[in-house]
C-alpha cells in the first residue's frame, strides 16, 4: 500500500511538473506576449509591395502638350530613394532635369508617392509587374486614347 500511495505522489507531481510551467517559462511566455503586442503590424497579402520585383528604372515618352514628348525615366531604389529623368522632346533636347529623393508606398501596398518634386508633377505611380503607371493628381490611372502612353515600362 505504502508503494501504491508512493507511485501515486510520483505520478502526480510527474503531472504538475509538466503541465505547470516553470518560472522561466513563465517569463519567456510573459516577455514573448509583451513583445507581440507592442510590435508594429506588418503589411499581411499580396500587394505589389511585398510581391513584386518592383526595384528598378522604367521609361516611356509620355505626351506633351507644348512639345512632342516628354521622355522620361523613374528609378525605384530598395531603400525607398527614387531619381526622376525628364526630356521635354523638341524644346531644348540637351537639357535633362533630373530629380532625386524618396518615395512612400500607399496604404495598399500598390502606389508610390515620390516626395519633394517641383512643379506641377504629380509624383504618382501605381506599381504592375515590369511596368508603372503615370497617375493623374487624385491618384487614378489616366483614360482615353493615350493612357498607354502613360505606362513606364520596366528597362
Amino acid at each position: 500500500m505504502k508503494k501504491s500511495i508512493f507511485l501515486l505522489f510520483a505520478f502526480a507531481a510527474i503531472q504538475l511538473s509538466c503541465s505547470r510551467p516553470s518560472e522561466s517559462q513563465s517569463e519567456a511566455i510573459e516577455s514573448t506576449s509583451e513583445t507581440t503586442e507592442t510590435s508594429p503590424a506588418l503589411p499581411t497579402g499580396d500587394n505589389s509591395q511585398t510581391s513584386l520585383d518592383w526595384a528598378g528604372t522604367y521609361f516611356n515618352v509620355l505626351p506633351c502638350a507644348s512639345c512632342e514628348g516628354i521622355e522620361t525615366w523613374v528609378t525605384l531604389n530598395q531603400d525607398g530613394t527614387f531619381q526622376l529623368k525628364t526630356n521635354y522632346l523638341g524644346l531644348n533636347d540637351a537639357r535633362e532635369e533630373i530629380f532625386t529623393g524618396t518615395f512612400k508606398w500607399d496604404d495598399t501596398g500598390s502606389m508610390v508617392q515620390l516626395e519633394g518634386l517641383i512643379g506641377d508633377a504629380p509624383g504618382k505611380y501605381k506599381v504592375g509587374e515590369n511596368q508603372i503607371w503615370h497617375l493623374d493628381r487624385d491618384g487614378n490611372r489616366i483614360e482615353g486614347n493615350l493612357a498607354d502612353r502613360y505606362i513606364l515600362k520596366k528597362q
